[in-house]
């Protein structure tokens, strides 16, 4: 496959990133990094995929907590659930 700037596949996403391709495309499912489908492959966006990993390291055990106020802000919160 061709290099574009900018762009890597899932399975270099997963290396750069230390996930696993599974989880890459589960990323890519939900809309948490920005992808774009050529053919039957995923190109990442790399420095999408670099925001939500810093994101996530930041949080560290917080990415677990349902009631996150950044879950709320994108209705996805476990107070949605509550009411």
């Amino acid at each position: 496959m061709r290099r574009i700037e900018g762009w890597v596949t899932t399975q270099q996403a997963a290396e750069l990133s230390g996930y696993t391709v599974v989880y890459v495309r589960r990323l890519i499912k939900r809309g948490r990094v920005e992808a774009i489908k050529t053919g039957r492959d995923w190109l990442i966006n790399h420095s999408s995929l670099l925001a939500y990993k810093a994101k996530m390291d930041t949080l560290g055990t917080q990415k677990h907590n349902p009631y996150r106020d950044d879950l709320d802000a994108e209705g996805r919160g476990g107070e949605q659930d509550a009411e």
